[in-house]
């Protein structure tokens, strides 16, 4: 069974920058982050492929940045500008295959979440 490891969340100020990453167990063609805050659905932030191929969703786009070390089937989330309304618990997911979207359906592999709390 895929283990996803996400690690680097925690506290930090509105307009300060954070790092949180997530490490899988093998080799997975799509990585992902997502986030959900209480009461809230789950939001796509972030995917990246194998190939190093991204995209964001509309409210981080310019703030955050997504990458991976294909030798360490790692990828990073580089938060930015961060704002109160980014505080929710981010949740790596993963899948295998040849196609990605920012649709949490598709994604069979999820890690724990790591929370992430920006504070005014």
């Amino acid at each position: 069974q895929v283990q996803l490891v996400e690690s680097g969340g925690g506290s930090v100020q509105d307009g300060g920058s954070l790092t949180i990453s997530c490490s899988a167990s093998e080799d997975m063609y799509c990585m992902a982050w997502f986030r959900q805050a209480p009461g809230t659905e789950r939001e796509g932030v972030a995917y990246i492929t194998s190939g190093r191929s991204a995209a964001y969703g509309d409210s981080v786009k310019g703030r955050f940045t997504i990458s991976r070390d294909n030798a360490k089937n790692t990828i990073y989330l580089q938060m930015n500008s961060l704002r109160p309304e980014d505080t929710a618990m981010y949740y790596c997911a993963a899948r295998t295959g040849g196609y990605c979207q920012m649709n949490p359906n598709i994604f069979t592999e999820w890690g724990q979440g790591t929370q992430v709390t920006v504070s005014s």
